[in-house]
Order: structure tokens, then C-alpha cells, then sequence
């Protein structure tokens, strides 16, 4: 066989490959070849479509920080969290509950690129201006208020944590990647 054709078959069995698609690369095509027929309200559909599975895969990633069961505790993650994003202005959220063996119950609750965050944000970082406890877990600052401990990571992710005991609620949030979660979306 020639140096030519040995060079050339790995490109031809390149081409000759179907490209792999998923469902969102599939949908968005769909999309482009319904504006280039002139069906613009499908190809809206498409897009609409597009955009709540990028949403999803944002979400999943998001709720990929929430930190498993203490042992012998549960976890439930509300996979129904981020339905109500869309109301509150977008961006996307994760939650889980959490209960220990005598019964208390926690929830830590995840709000990533939306206004809720940037309302936040400026009592998070005056916390002790406003007479609020504060600690801080790693580099991360967080604001304590009666049975919640709230954080803001990267400017754009909330974090708020809901139960009993302050220094319970510091476990759980010790067990986050909170260098990993400045990167979330990137």
C-alpha cells in the first residue's frame, strides 16, 4: 500500500463515522433546519427544548455539590428545586433534606446565577456590620442567623443551610467542594 493511501485512510474513516450527536445537538439541528424552512414557531419549540435540557444538565451539575448523608443519617435531594427558577428570574437550584438519627432535620439549598444571589450578596458580606454572626468555612464567609448559615461562593452561588445546631450545620457545609463550586458553569 502507498505512504498516500495509509495517510489518507484515517481521515476517510473519519468522514465515512456518523458524527455522535446527543439530544441537544439533535434538537438545536432541528432547530436550524426548521428556521431555514421557514417554520419559525418550531424552530422556537426546538430552541425552548434546547435550552430546559441545558438547564437540566446545569442543575444536575449544580446538585453534583450537595454533600452525601452524614453516616447514619438520609438524604433526599428535591429533584422539583429548580422548577421555580423560572419565576424568580432564572438561574438554577438544588436542594436536599437531610435527617440525623434522633430526627432533626436539615436542608441545604443551592441558588446559582439568578437575582435571588445578588440580593443576597450584600448581606452576606456586611453580616457583621448588620449584627450578624459570622464564620468562615475555608476561604468561604458565611452569615448566621437564627437556625440558618448562608454563604456566597464565587459571587454567584447562594448557599443556604437550614437546621437546628449552627455547628451541625458547619459539618455539612465543611463536606463541600467549595473550590470546585467556583468553577460550577465554566
Amino acid at each position: 500500500m502507498s505512504p498516500r493511501i495509509l495517510l489518507a485512510l484515517p481521515f476517510s474513516l473519519c468522514l465515512a463515522a456518523p458524527a455522535l450527536a446527543d439530544e441537544i445537538t439533535d434538537t438545536l439541528q432541528s432547530a436550524i433546519e426548521a428556521y431555514e424552512s421557514g417554520d419559525v414557531q418550531y424552530a422556537l419549540e426546538e430552541l425552548d427544548f434546547a435550552r430546559s435540557k441545558l438547564l437540566e444538565m446545569k442543575t444536575d451539575a449544580l446538585g453534583a455539590f450537595l454533600p452525601e448523608a452524614p453516616e447514619g443519617w438520609t438524604r433526599e435531594v428535591n429533584d422539583e428545586a429548580n422548577a421555580a427558577m423560572t419565576m424568580m428570574g432564572g438561574g438554577v437550584a438544588a436542594e436536599a433534606d437531610y435527617v440525623a438519627p434522633g430526627g432533626e432535620s436539615y436542608r441545604i439549598q443551592m441558588f446559582a446565577d439568578n437575582p435571588i444571589v445578588a440580593s443576597m450578596s450584600a448581606m452576606i458580606t456586611n453580616a457583621g456590620a448588620m449584627g450578624l454572626k459570622t464564620d468562615r468555612i475555608g476561604r468561604q464567609k458565611f452569615a448566621i442567623q437564627d437556625d440558618q448559615t448562608m454563604g456566597l461562593i464565587a459571587n454567584r452561588i447562594l448557599i443556604q443551610v437550614e437546621g437546628p445546631d449552627a455547628e451541625t450545620r458547619k459539618t455539612l457545609l465543611e463536606a463541600m467542594d467549595f473550590a470546585a463550586m467556583a468553577s460550577f458553569g465554566s
